[in-house]
């Protein structure tokens, strides 16, 4: 017998002053058996930086055919594609070659020998964006994980500050390559 995803639910408060969004979502995530919570909050955390109408969680670890989140158009044509972790490099291609826009929000303690291994070949895609978070601030997220949440995100000048109740982290993602 299959082991089920585990269900979460967040409430989350984003006000972006570089973007000029601001809007309030009810998320459901659904936490996949073999992903962690780090993982998970990864996820919302790119929600939350990438948040708009048309943003949507994909199946993720779920399909090799999905990315984690995406954005499409009301002709179904994928405006942009965000990848959580270390994605290969062969999957990012393939991405790119199906968004306009394709993000990788790497993270973990071999992030860095991950991007050695693959910027040469990923610099050469023009629609690509790689962004890394240093491992203490995903380790943070991953403490306010919980199965109802309540967080606030403010992003202004490339810093995020996301706070729930559990506390408050601020964010700094370094960009490997193109811009945020």
């Amino acid at each position: 017998m299959a082991i089920k995803a585990t269900v979460f639910k967040a409430a989350l408060q984003i006000a972006d002053m570089d973007r000029h969004y601001y809007a309030d979502h009810a998320l459901t995530l659904a936490r996949h058996p073999s992903e962690t919570d780090e993982r998970m909050m990864v996820r919302l955390f790119a929600f939350a930086l990438y948040a708009g109408e048309a943003l949507a969680f994909g199946k993720g670890l779920s399909s090799d055919d999905e990315p984690d989140l995406w954005q499409k158009d009301l002709t179904g044509t994928i405006e942009r594609w965000i990848e959580v972790g270390l994605p290969d490099e062969r999957a990012i291609r393939k991405a790119s070659g199906r968004a306009a826009r394709v993000v990788v929000v790497s993270y973990g303690r071999t992030a860095n020998i991950w991007w050695n291994e693959n910027r040469d070949k990923l610099q050469r895609l023009d629609n690509l964006t790689v962004l890394n978070l240093p491992t203490e601030a995903t380790l943070a997220l991953a403490a306010l994980a919980s199965r109802t949440m309540q967080l606030q995100c403010a992003i202004q000048e490339g810093h995020i500050m996301i706070t729930s109740e559990a506390g408050m982290i601020e964010i700094e993602p370094r960009i490997w390559q193109g811009g945020v």
